[in-house]
């Protein structure tokens, strides 16, 4: 379920000065086209509406 492309580019674009990637080049691979999303149940919205 982690092993997607949209996680993998997360961690990129968020790294500052340094970024290490630890992982088989097959895994990497993968993930980078691994392009399968799953809908991810949050409840961020719910925080939002209870904040108010």
């Amino acid at each position: 379920m982690l092993l997607t492309r949209n996680l993998l580019y997360t961690g990129i674009t968020r790294a500052k000065k340094m970024l290490i990637v630890i992982g088989s080049n097959n895994l990497i691979e993968f993930m980078i086209n691994n392009v399968d999303t799953k809908k991810r149940i949050t409840g961020l919205k719910n925080k939002f509406i209870n904040c108010s």
